[in-house]
């Protein structure tokens, strides 16, 4: 057993040494997969990755995460978050915050439709930026505001992170899914609450106030909000009703994303090819990632290191709100460090053995893993939404503006992550009454 702890911990360090020397965490995984390998098992297991990659990347549940890459790429480049955004713009721009409010629940909108962070970041930044530019707001605020609200992505369904934690752990993605939706809620209502705090103890975060917009004006601006909701609706609805599975649900939402590019006018043969491009460049890069995940954690599995872990911290009669406790610590301290998509997928063959025989719920666990996955999208120096709203400033300006606007709503995750803890029918009551 100590041996085994030996070795668990000679892993975690060498898997970060070898990320912070600059080795891609795909290749990373590998290694130590295949080291380990030879050492414990022998080389037949490690001829046998060919046969590992194949089965992995087979799946059939996996293929839903290049359809919800593809989705977003198509809703990026057809002109509904433009429209969005400006729906809300018209409901919000009188609310204490202004603004920012849009921001929060167009990122909230959009990661209904997503599924990614990095989309939803990108795209609601790259349509929100050239209207703060004359209307003198807290730059800081505007920009945190952004970076925070993609993070929204990933926990409101659907979400490419909760497919994966659900191929990878062998839990329903249509209970993940419907188990986000409230968390995901109340995070875009606790940001807007923070917005709202702020903007009423110092007024001039927000700059000029808008003009009044005539109600029918307002009225006619839902039209804007149908596009995305009926995605949404088509995902979850085809997905709780039974009709589809997860990846049957994902080739629904592209279907009608086309047919919305098409009504919008944007669907051409060089939209599509950019969006096809990018979505196999993205796919690439998370495959590869699960690859070197799956073959890695195949050899620790073998090896016993999970097994291991949960009995022993078993036998230390720790409770699961402790341990719970001391995972927030170590999730905080390594999404400083990690790119979140490689931080989840490298320690949940680990943590998740460990926490569901102390007789935590798997589904609200990745949930609770989703929202620390948020966290470090948005914590220094690795976040990378902090460098997605970077990306598309003007040239020139001072990263630390990004820092600085994200840290009050990481201080807000960090409270939610803390309330989910205590409460977990937050992300359980849904699936209870849905899933009955």
């Amino acid at each position: 057993m100590t041996d085994v702890i030996i070795y668990s911990c000679i892993y975690v360090g060498v898997l970060i040494l070898l990320m912070l020397a600059g080795l891609h965490i795909a290749v990373v995984m590998f290694l130590i997969g295949v080291v380990s390998g030879l050492i414990f098992l022998g080389p037949n297991l490690v001829l046998s990755f060919g046969e590992l990659a194949w089965t992995t990347s087979n799946s059939f549940i996996l293929v839903a995460v290049p359809l919800f890459i593809l989705l977003g790429e198509i809703l990026l480049r057809s002109g509904i978050s433009d429209r969005m955004y400006n729906a809300f713009a018209v409901w919000l721009n009188r609310v204490p915050g202004g603004l920012l409010h849009t921001n929060i629940a167009s990122c909230a909108m959009f990661a209904a439709t997503s599924g990614s962070t990095i989309a939803t970041a990108a795209t609601i930044g790259t349509v929100a930026l050239p209207a703060f530019e004359t209307r003198r707001y807290n730059e800081p605020l505007v920009l945190g505001s952004l970076a925070a609200g993609g993070t929204l992505g990933i926990l409101i369904p659907p979400s490419i992170n909760m497919v994966i934690y659900g191929a990878m752990t062998d839990t329903s993605i249509g209970q993940l899914f419907v188990a986000g939706i409230v968390p995901g809620v109340v995070l875009a209502l606790m940001f807007m609450g923070l917005i709202l705090g702020a903007a009423l103890i110092w007024p001039s975060i927000e700059g000029a106030r808008e003009p009044v917009t005539p109600v029918r004006v307002k009225l006619r601006t839902l039209v804007d909000l149908i596009p995305p909701a009926s995605i949404f609706v088509v995902i979850m609805g085809s997905l709780y009703t039974g009709l589809a599975t997860a990846t049957e649900a994902a080739a629904l939402g592209v279907v009608a994303a086309l047919f919305l590019a098409a009504i919008n006018g944007r669907l051409s043969i060089v939209m599509l090819h950019t969006a096809f491009k990018s979505t196999v460049r993205t796919t690439s890069m998370v495959m590869l990632i699960i690859l070197g995940a799956f073959f890695l954690n195949f050899v620790l599995s073998l090896v016993g290191i999970p097994q291991a872990i949960s009995n022993w911290v078993k036998g230390l009669g720790v409770s699961a709100m402790t341990t719970l406790w001391v995972l927030l610590i170590m999730y905080a301290i390594l999404g400083c460090f990690m790119e979140s998509l490689s931080m989840m997928i490298t320690t949940i063959p680990i943590v998740t053995p460990l926490v569901v025989a102390l007789g935590v719920d798997p589904v609200w666990f990745g949930i609770f893993l989703i929202v620390l996955t948020e966290l470090a999208l948005i914590t220094p120096p690795v976040g990378m939404n902090l460098f997605v709203i970077q990306g598309i400033r003007p040239p020139g300006r001072n990263q630390n503006d990004v820092i600085i606007g994200a840290l009050p709503f990481a201080a807000v995750m960090l409270v939610m992550i803390v309330v989910l803890m205590y409460f977990p029918d937050i992300a359980l009551w849904l699936p209870r009454k849905l899933y009955q």
